[in-house]
């Protein structure tokens, strides 16, 4: 029997052709986040597919934090993002590093190319600096501080670095070519003056590497093998290779970019996120109408949704969009058979079964999951008060409304038949209680063979209902306009959150824990909220409805 034919992608390709050759003997992998905000779901790309090669190959994932920008980063991203990380599974087991770890190692380097001939003190400012670079017709011209001789590169890098010069006033750059195609190699700036209190180290630096000198120097500190990045980063990538080369490091790590995960109608820049945080728009970067990954956690998706999801994306590196849809999708096969049903009434009214005893309860049993037997069953109480949804009822029922209307007769779930004989309004004409009769012959699970009915309805008893909050969460912003309106301003759906404070549960979730998440029977799946749900006001969130027109392979 013939073996299938696994397709690799292409960057299993290179590491499998690089390991076949000698090139290395290991691999190692990294995930480099810059701690200045939260990460969304397409870092969890990034993630999962670092840590996913390294634990193919039999090698080790690194969690690195890139913190050379100490103006717009905070030790609440750094925790957030470890916490990110450890849940959807990728192991860094004790190899957490930081970029500032290397703050000396990178001014070594420094003084290194230095002392080679190959960085120099430049006076021009950051606006001369621009125009003296070029465009991408016309080549640069050389800086007039670019012959400085090599003992009074020296002597200012290491003023720069006492702290004698303004910020602004001075950087060090890398002595490339001018006149490069590439746009990156026309001698950048690899280190600035800037005096900034730095989360890590503090205020003992007054001078700060940039971000395209610190990156290869860190992976091969690390000694990282594959440094697998977005495709933003292929112009830096001979940069990156002009770093490790001049620096002399033995075994230097390569640089390859693959697409980013783009996701349609959803908000994942940074800047916006921050101004509806600011705003009060969400109640923070983990807001569940958000797609950062703590906002996805805290909706109640699990990390084997978000696994499937990134397998489904694939690699590849061509830039391409996803239907949010199909992460509504992951999100349902991962829960459909690992989570209980329960049910719940979010828009309650009365009913009243007239000839029920009154004061009677009858625990009913119900499966746990229909689609899959192991997880059992439950006891439910049943009684003659109960709520049902003010949907299930009409008074002028349109043709094909199955449900309770006078005169017509359903089904219970998990009870009994019940037929509505009467109902009550209050004085602005809204049905508050339904009356109904049952037969105590048509029981569930009793075998009854009798008349049929077409409609099956949900309830929860009156007396045992746990009342709870419930969130319903729509896109974010407006999807039939798009996301931003035309001044780049984000277009808002208004009826992105929709809060229902007087719902009832079933008592069997009474002791529901935040993360806990259920399929509430015709409604969806719903996860307790994390942060504002507590013993006395049960909060559920919905994570997804029951069905989608999204279809795999569609």
């Amino acid at each position: 029997m013939e073996e299938a034919v696994i397709s690799k992608n292409f960057i299993e390709q290179i590491i499998e052709k690089d390991l076949a050759e000698g090139v290395y003997d290991h691999v190692m992998t990294r995930f480099p986040p810059e701690p200045n905000g939260y990460l969304h779901i397409g870092h969890a790309k990034s993630i999962l597919l670092n840590y996913g090669l390294a634990k193919q190959y039999g090698g080790k994932f690194n969690l690195r934090f890139d913190d050379t920008n100490p103006t717009k980063e905070k030790t609440e991203f750094v925790q957030s993002i470890k916490a990110d990380v450890e849940w959807l599974g990728a192991d860094y087991e004790d190899r957490l590093f930081y970029a500032s770890n290397y703050f000396e190692a990178m001014h070594e380097a420094a003084i290194k190319l230095i002392k080679k001939g190959k960085a120099y003190v430049c006076d021009l400012s950051a606006e001369e600096i621009r125009e003296y670079r070029g465009t991408l017709t016309e080549p640069g011209k050389d800086s007039p501080y670019r012959d400085r001789t090599v003992e009074e590169n020296l002597k200012l890098f290491e003023e720069m670095t006492a702290g004698k010069y303004e910020d602004g006033s001075k950087v060090l750059r890398a002595k490339i070519d001018m006149a490069s195609p590439n746009i990156n190699m026309r001698d950048p700036v690899i280190y600035r003056v800037a005096r900034m209190t730095h989360h890590n180290t503090g205020d003992k630096w007054c001078v700060y590497p940039m971000y395209d000198f610190a990156h290869p120097i860190e992976d091969a500190i690390e000694g990282i093998t594959h440094s697998i990045c977005t495709l933003e980063f292929e112009d830096h990538r001979p940069l990156y290779d002009w770093v490790v080369k001049e620096l002399e490091y033995k075994m230097p790590p390569k640089q390859i970019e693959f697409a980013k995960l783009y996701l349609t109608n959803v908000v994942t820049g940074k800047r916006y996120i921050k101004k509806l945080v600011e705003e009060g728009i969400v109640d923070g970067w983990d807001d569940p109408r958000l797609v950062s990954i703590a906002a996805l956690r805290r909706r109640g998706f699990t990390p084997e949704s978000i696994q499937k999801f990134v397998e489904l994306c694939g690699v590849s590196k061509a830039n391409s969009s996803v239907d949010y849809a199909m992460l509504e999708y992951c999100i349902r096969e991962d829960l459909k058979l690992k989570r209980p049903r329960a049910m719940a009434v979010l828009d309650p009214i009365k009913l009243v079964i007239d000839n029920y005893p009154e004061g009677q309860v009858e625990y009913l049993d119900s499966d746990n999951n229909l689609e899959n037997p192991e997880l059992g069953t439950r006891k439910i109480p049943f009684s003659r008060e109960l709520y049902i949804e003010r949907d299930d009822f009409m008074e002028e029922p349109p043709k094909k409304y199955f449900r309770l209307f006078p005169g017509n007769e359903v089904r219970l779930m998990n009870a009994y038949f019940v037929k509505c004989v009467d109902y009550e309004k209050d004085e602005n004409g809204n049905v508050t209680v339904v009356h109904c009769t049952y037969d105590p012959e048509t029981k569930s699970g009793t075998g009854f063979e009798g008349r049929k009915v077409k409609g099956t309805i949900h309830w929860v008893s009156a007396a045992e209902a746990v009342k709870a909050e419930v969130r319903l969460y729509e896109n974010i912003v407006d999807e039939e306009k798009g996301v931003y309106n035309e001044d780049g301003s984000l277009n808002l759906n208004p009826n992105s959150l929709t809060v229902l404070k007087e719902c009832f549960v079933e008592p069997s979730l009474l002791n529901a824990k935040a993360y806990d998440s259920f399929q509430f029977v015709r409604q969806g799946f719903f996860c307790v909220d994390c942060k504002d749900s507590t013993d006395d006001n049960l909060v559920f969130n919905r994570i997804v409805s029951l069905k989608s027109s999204f279809k795999l392979n569609a």
